[in-house]
């Protein structure tokens, strides 16, 4: 399964990127249909940061940060929104 980090300002509004594959891009490419996990940011500037050096660590570090909080790989989305 792919570990991908991004940013998305607006959440609710984004649940096509996951759930219809409405949008080309890595989440239509490799079926990801689930988030399973997520920060919230004072600002944009914090979240940038934060996603660059997510996305610097090996796949290990990226599994070991969502099992974290969330073991069973549950989707968070319907709780977010």
């Amino acid at each position: 399964m792919p570990a991908e980090a991004g940013i998305q300002e607006r959440p609710q509004m984004d649940k096509r990127f996951y759930k219809e594959e409405a949008v080309d891009g890595f989440t239509k490419k490799f079926g990801i249909k689930s988030l399973v996990y997520f920060e919230i940011h004072e600002n944009a500037e914090a979240a940038v940061t934060r996603e660059r050096r997510i996305k610097k660590w090996n796949r290990a570090w990226k599994i070991r940060l969502i099992e974290e909080g969330n073991s069973d790989w549950r989707d968070l989305y319907d709780g977010l929104v």
